[in-house]
């Protein structure tokens, strides 16, 4: 960050988040999934560009047999000894810790010179922006995540409670 600062330049980053203690069946297979509200309400936040959960992009790389979690008895409850999924299958929580991350893009507004268009007269020009505007906006995006997937989830348990009464 420090570099990029000096460099009047911008990074982007990645944030990480985990939900602990989501019982098992919270969500739907299609609509109403737990990582389609978590990942709409994600990608409200400015600067999102990508969310995944679990392995995310990764098992794409994978065969069923590598990204498949296997499932187990541990004190009478039932987990899986590897968390590839996130949390999630088929839309539903498994039990397991939801893990996800949101890709942050870096911060547009830089103190670098930049080309750009002038929209009066359609020509090229070149853009200066001046003031202060922060090389990496990924530390202040973390309680921004954390709020949203938060909503996120008890929306998704309150949702829940009505389909019980």
């Amino acid at each position: 960050i420090l570099a990029a600062r000096d460099e009047l330049d911008s990074i982007g980053g990645i944030v990480e988040c985990g939900i602990y203690g989501l019982p098992a069946g919270i969500g739907d297979p299609m609509f109403d999934g737990i990582e389609n509200r978590i990942a709409q309400i994600a990608f409200g936040i400015p600067a999102v560009k990508g969310v995944e959960f679990g392995m995310g992009f990764a098992v794409a790389a994978m065969r069923g047999s590598e990204n498949n979690d296997a499932f187990s008895v541990e004190n009478g409850k039932i987990i899986t000894e590897t968390n590839r999924c996130g949390g999630i299958l088929g839309g539903i929580t498994d039990g397991m810790p939801i893990v996800l991350r949101a890709a942050f893009k870096p911060t547009p507004s830089i103190a670098r010179t930049q080309q750009s268009v002038n929209l009066q007269s359609v020509t090229r020009e070149e853009l200066a922006i001046t003031g202060r505007h922060d090389p990496c906006i990924v530390p202040r995006a973390v309680p921004c995540v954390e709020a949203a997937v938060a909503v996120a989830v008890y929306d998704a348990l309150l949702a829940r409670r009505k389909e019980t009464r």
